[in-house]
């Protein structure tokens, strides 16, 4: 454990970009399962829109765990915790379930008593879409996690905070990651040959950031030409398959291809910084593109914290 629980429980809130790379999620879950899990958790409830990567982020805090929605599962029925006798000390230490897909099945307080059954007997559960389930549960989850733009995790206490609250902040913002991720592909598409999908890759709030090793000799007005152009025409965005997705007729390699809007023409205003500022610390040449207001004269400004918007915005 990196932190004790004592020390968890002074914690308010901590906030990480949502990686758009599925290896980078999966990479980020494994380090907060690392930071943040104690083995006294029983209820772990997960927070976000459909796409936002829960399943990704899961899959990186609890490896091996099989999810009860998962497609390559065929989504596991009979869901294990409700047909299993959670008394047996040979039964599985972990579950998961997805509320939202779970409540097509069954009744919402039989699920919720299930949860408080095997929290009750020292299991760990992990609940997608916890916000849910909540009222039916009577109690908070031991760590909640939310998935948006950024990735919200808290140990509430009986001041909160509700996973209403988290909702709000995560289902409004994971908007922003998809537009982002959409026009970062765009843009690696009309770079064309050799700025592939797999380069290293930086964040800035509401937008993307390209790295490279040397300045690349790609016009930067050109390039916000072409992609402009493609979001006028409102393209539809879709899955293709896991390495790949389609933006009109357009194939292209993608490391999210799941994280995304459902056409460009849903892309809010957008700019390219029009040159590619080399960072410091790393050397790298970056390429950054910023969606919606968030503008400034200072790019060493982008990232400004204003706390009291990010956690009072309903």
């Amino acid at each position: 454990m990196a932190y004790s629980r004592q020390m968890q429980d002074s914690n308010l809130y901590s906030f990480y970009f949502a990686p758009r790379g599925n290896r980078r999620m999966a990479d980020l879950g494994m380090q907060l399962s690392q930071m943040y899990l104690s083995p006294f958790d029983h209820i772990i409830g997960i927070i976000g829109d459909a796409g936002a990567g829960k399943s990704l982020l899961i899959k990186g805090m609890f490896p091996g765990l099989d999810l009860t929605n998962d497609d390559e599962g065929v989504n596991v029925r009979p869901l294990p915790l409700l047909h299993e006798d959670l008394s047996d000390p040979f039964s599985p230490h972990t579950y998961h379930l997805d509320i939202r897909f779970e409540s097509a099945f069954t009744q919402m307080h039989i699920l919720a008593e299930a949860i408080l059954e095997a929290a009750g007997y020292g299991k760990m559960v992990i609940v997608e879409h916890f916000e849910l389930i909540h009222p039916f549960l009577k109690r908070n989850a031991d760590l909640l996690v939310g998935i948006g733009e950024e990735i919200i995790i808290t140990r509430p206490n009986m001041f909160g905070p509700q996973p209403e609250n988290i909702a709000n902040i995560v289902h409004k913002s994971v908007a922003y990651r998809k537009m982002a991720h959409t026009l970062e592909d765009l843009c690696v598409y009309f770079m064309g040959e050799g700025y592939a999908q797999d380069g290293p890759r930086s964040d800035v709030r509401h937008g993307f950031v390209l790295l490279f090793e040397e300045k690349p000799p790609v016009d930067l007005y050109r390039l916000e030409e072409q992609v402009r152009e493609a979001v006028k025409k409102d393209l539809p965005v879709s899955y293709y398959d896991e390495n790949h997705v389609q933006i009109g007729d357009y194939i292209m390699e993608c490391l999210g291809p799941r994280m995304h809007i459902s056409s460009t023409g849903k892309i809010e205003d957008f700019t390219l910084i029009k040159d590619y500022p080399q960072d410091p610390a790393t050397g790298y040449y970056m390429l950054i593109g910023l969606i919606g207001g968030n503008r400034t004269e200072d790019i060493h400004d982008l990232n400004r914290i204003d706390l009291n918007r990010q956690l009072h915005r309903s």
